[in-house]
């Protein structure tokens, strides 16, 4: 696989936290013999596929280091994860020989922090961490990784000298001035974290001997906490970020995200009420929508979490001016409903595919929101009413038209709606006025030209099945062979109905009752 400078985080979560961080890097021993396999790059130097490994992008070069021992080395080598570890995070590690950490272990752990601290607005494992001696720092072991963070959501901090020469390694003579200011024998520093971050990268020399400062802090830690935190953050990721985002809006804009979400769109009314409570039951909000039942289930921007909600986002600010447009309109009530359901519906499947693999923009989604209204509206105007309107919406050729704009399955729609009315008129006409007295209501309701044939009702081997077979294959075919069947069946069955009724009456009606006689 061709390396690309974005590393395909939603991949690397689930990799990384299959991985320990406490135990050193080993490979079971109980693998089968490398003579029983093809060896294929094994014939190669180290030298030779380390040059081809350095095209390989993280995801990759981990499946492939977990086939085989050697594999296993050379796509552990220093000089491909500190490529990694330079596209990732923008900066580089120093001579790595002499660190006294891996590339790859360093990779790991900043990558595992890095997923957690960017998300520690729906995280609550981590804002307790965090938050839980404010106005203080947190905990020795996470304030440690905030000292290479530049934005840190934490209020100033309350350190000692002694503290920030531990964790930053900044000596007390950078704070001269500072202590200056405090009276005499409090060494109690009150400073902001980004304050704290750029005395560290001055003192240091670059954000990458910080980075290398942190992590040889870390060299004796124990990350038995960070992996368990992250392996739930690769878990609930989704979930999570969904609830933030779909409750914690700032208020104004929170009330317009609830109205344009369940706008039109039918939903239990008592699982609504407990919107944004506690007892909310949001993977059945999620299940309202299908872009929202996508992210919820990680198949949106590749898994990517952040991309998949923006694309969210932008989705439902389409749908806000998709409203907008339809209520200024002159229209009735149920065309209001149906136009925004079938546009909706219509630039889901156009950009299904898209939103798999990227983010979609708010304009891409207006543009395809008019193109697919325009078809809407077309083929409101084919099917003539509401009616009409309602029994196509189940056709394929109805979605078909949808998404490709082609006038062939228009074409098809309306030689459904034809032939739907050529049945009808027959079973009205004057002549048949004893086949609809004659045929039962499950019968003569199939030839109405109102009633819509289910799926469910094909299948059988009763009259209704049988005769609903023979209309489906009409209505979508269009071959009079069908119509002759139909108009056979319907007569085949009112002459059996006719036999019976006979045969009863030509029976003897008359049959002697014997009474019991009273003592």
């Amino acid at each position: 696989m061709a390396y690309h400078d974005t590393t395909q985080e939603s991949e690397l979560l689930e990799h990384f936290s299959c991985l320990s961080v406490n135990e050193e890097e080993s490979v079971t021993t109980d693998e089968p013999l490398d003579s029983c396999i093809n060896p294929g790059l094994l014939f190669l130097s180290d030298e030779v596929l380390i040059v081809i490994l350095s095209h390989l992008e993280p995801v990759s070069l981990l499946r492939l280091g977990s086939t085989c021992c050697r594999l296993f080395r050379v796509c552990s080598c220093d000089s491909l994860w500190t490529r990694h570890f330079q596209d990732s995070f923008g900066v580089g590690l120093p001579n790595i020989t002499t660190a006294g950490y891996t590339a790859k272990t360093a990779f790991r752990l900043v990558f595992m922090w890095r997923a957690l601290f960017r998300n520690v607005h729906c995280n609550r494992s981590l804002q307790e961490k965090l938050f839980a001696e404010v106005p203080f720092p947190p905990h020795a072991y996470w304030t440690q990784w905030l000292v290479m963070e530049e934005r840190v959501p934490l209020p100033a901090a309350q350190l000692s000298c002694a503290d920030l020469e531990k964790l930053w390694g900044t000596p007390r003579d950078l704070f001269t001035e500072k202590l200056q200011e405090q009276p005499v024998g409090d060494e109690i520093l009150r400073m902001e974290w980004r304050e704290l971050y750029n005395f560290a990268v001055t003192h240091h020399g670059s954000a990458s001997m910080l980075f290398h400062y942190v992590l040889k802090q870390h060299q004796s830690s124990d990350h038995s906490e960070l992996a368990s935190m992250y392996r739930q953050y690769t878990q609930c990721r989704f979930q999570w970020l969904f609830t933030y985002w779909l409750f914690r809006q700032p208020t104004p804009l929170n009330r317009q995200l609830r109205a344009i979400y369940l706008q039109w769109r039918k939903h239990s009314k008592k699982k609504v009420s407990t919107w944004g409570e506690t007892v909310c039951d949001v993977r059945y909000l999620a299940s309202l929508h299908p872009i929202t039942s996508d992210y919820w289930r990680g198949k949106l921007a590749r898994g990517d979490e952040n991309i998949g909600i923006h694309t969210v986002g932008n989705y439902f600010s389409m749908c806000k001016s998709l409203v907008a447009w339809i209520l200024g309109r002159d229209w009735g009530r149920l065309k209001r409903r149906k136009v925004y359901e079938d546009t909706l519906d219509g630039v889901y499947l156009l950009l299904k595919r898209e939103m798999q693999e990227r983010l979609v923009d708010h304009e891409r989604f207006w543009q395809v929101a008019k193109m697919q209204m325009t078809r809407v509206c077309t083929l409101e105007e084919t099917a003539v009413n509401y009616v009409n309107w309602k029994m196509i919406e189940t056709l394929p050729y109805y979605k078909l038209y949808l998404v490709s704009g082609n006038g062939v399955y228009l074409q098809h729609v309306q030689g459904f709606l034809r032939r739907k009315r050529m049945l009808h008129d027959w079973i009205y006409l004057e002549d048949n006025t004893w086949l609809r007295e004659l045929l039962p209501d499950e019968l003569f309701t199939l030839l109405e030209f109102d009633t819509k044939l289910t799926q469910g009702s094909l299948h059988g081997a009763s009259a209704s099945a049988q005769l609903s077979r023979l209309i489906w294959l009409y209505l979508h075919s269009g071959d009079q062979l069908y119509m002759d069947g139909v108009k056979q069946t319907v007569l085949q069955y009112v002459h059996a109905r006719l036999a019976i009724s006979a045969s009863v009456l030509s029976a003897d009606p008359w049959q002697p009752v014997l009474r019991p006689v009273s003592p």
